[in-house]
């Protein structure tokens, strides 16, 4: 297991094992970490092996994801499960294979992330070791995967061609919020090592990716619905739309709005109504979402940005979403935080049995 040795000395082993009759594909939840992180992870990879192989298992919609694919040449395809014969081994970046459906059908003999492992260990899927030795590790102390495959990089003294370093610059700024919301001296210094490599002006035409055109008549409806809420908020509603990226996009923009201490946006995604919330750091916020909408669905987050979802079937018959969302908003008390706190570990024991 790599948490237990070098993982550096690990990964020279594991390369090092890797043949030119190999055919890999590694298995990505598409978001600027993950492909950077894959990109990374191909550039140590491919001259040991007949090919590499990047496949995302959701769709790309966020404009600046779609930006960095684009400006940054980044070769993911969508995932065929049908063509999974076609290749020899699988490798997994930015997530684990208990994350999602679509990874459980498989064998992986590389598992890079910074996120948690699960609470029951049987839950993960073991690396398994069939022509070479496979390969894990795991860093929740992490703020980025690109942050890990930096220091894979330096190890191996290979230097990121410009595209190569934008793309990890870009997913560190994109987990770490900017090292707003994490990241420790690790991502800092990676973070600088790839500011002297990477193309910087790609990267500001990725970050000035915001908003696809399509979308603008949903600003103009979100702009016509703001309603000032107690506390110093507002909300918003965008009522049926076809993806949740873009109730992020219209509460990020109001973050920018001078006097304004919250906001609140919601929309009806596939017969789920989705609320985004984001604050200025007077009010925590994730507390906010737990004491709207705890009893009807999932509700929580961070004192800055928090989230909700529930089925439209628990809103009454005869209301409308957005009158039932602005209700709760008005006049919902939060909860003791003891309260959330029991609530929080029954859940994870019940989980855990």
């Amino acid at each position: 297991m790599a948490g237990a040795t070098d993982p550096i000395a690990l990964l020279q082993k594991w390369r090092a094992g890797l043949s030119k009759d190999d055919r890999w594909c590694i298995m990505i939840n598409a978001d600027p970490d993950a492909l950077a992180a894959a990109l990374a992870l191909k550039r140590i990879m491919i001259h040991k092996t007949h090919s590499v192989d990047i496949a995302r298992i959701n769709e790309v919609t966020r404009p600046d994801n779609l930006a960095m694919i684009r400006y940054l040449n980044i070769p993911v395809r969508p995932w065929q499960p049908e063509k999974a014969d076609q290749y020899t081994h699988f490798a997994i970046v930015d997530s684990q294979p208990h994350h999602n459906k679509a990874f459980q059908s498989l064998t992986f003999d590389c598992i890079i992330d910074h996120h948690p492992l699960p609470r029951a260990a049987g839950n993960i899927a073991a690396c398994a070791a069939k022509s070479q030795p496979s390969f894990r590790d795991i860093r929740p102390g992490m703020g980025a995967t690109s942050t890990m495959m930096t220091r894979y990089l330096r190890a191996l003294r290979m230097r990121p061609g410009p595209r190569l370093a934008t793309a990890l610059l870009y997913g560190i700024r994109t987990d770490t919020a900017a090292f707003e919301r994490s990241g420790g001296e690790e991502d800092f210094r990676a973070y600088q090592w790839l500011s002297r490599h990477a193309d910087n002006s790609v990267l500001r035409r990725i970050l000035r990716s915001e908003y696809l055109r399509e979308w603008l008549p949903l600003f103009s409806r979100a702009f016509r619905s703001l309603t000032d809420c107690r506390g110093g908020g507002t909300y918003a509603s965008l009522n049926e739309i076809n993806s949740a990226d873009l109730l992020v996009a219209v509460a990020d923009f109001f973050t920018r709005v001078h006097g304004l201490r919250w906001i609140a946006v919601s929309g009806v995604v596939d017969k789920t109504v989705i609320v985004i919330f984001r604050g200025d750091g007077g009010r925590d916020i994730g507390r906010l979402a737990d004491a709207c909408f705890h009893d009807v669905g999932e509700a929580g987050g961070h004192r800055n940005l928090a989230r909700a979802e529930f089925p439209l079937a628990a809103v009454p018959e005869g209301v409308k979403p957005s009158e039932f969302v602005l209700k709760r908003l008005e006049t919902r008390k939060l909860r003791p935080k003891a309260a959330v706190a029991e609530e929080a570990a029954a859940a994870e024991t019940e989980g855990a049995a």
